[in-house]
């Protein structure tokens, strides 16, 4: 799998991610209808809970997915995997766990609030 910068059109798909404190550091599974959005907030500590807690900011995969449903069932399974599995998930498509966030936006300086509209 190869990540892409969201474009208009793909802000309001919805989505499963990952993000993770670290190379193989604590994992948080979400789910969400605007990915820019959502991984914002978590990198800004704009929620209160697990990822504010325990530092989980850092992108580090993601998939698109047609509709919510989709995006549930798949979180739920995800959810179910044992932490090997999903290492591997993550490392199939991102290696060297790059923050996904500047792909996602379509910069490469970090840290930009998303687009507000």
């Amino acid at each position: 799998m190869s990540f892409r910068y969201l474009t208009d059109e793909m802000i309001k798909q919805p989505a499963v991610y990952m993000l993770a404190s670290s190379k193989k550091g604590t994992l948080y599974i979400g789910v969400t209808s605007n990915l820019i959005a959502r991984t914002w907030q978590h990198r800004e500590h704009q929620m209160e809970g697990f990822s504010k807690q325990y530092g989980v900011t850092r992108l580090v995969w993601y998939e698109l997915t047609e509709d919510m449903s989709g995006a549930i069932q798949r979180e739920k399974q995800l959810k179910k995997w044992n932490r090997a599995w999903k290492i591997r998930l993550i490392e199939n498509a991102n290696p060297d766990w790059k923050d996904l966030w500047p792909s996602i936006i379509g910069d490469q300086s970090h840290g930009s609030p998303p687009a507000r509209g």
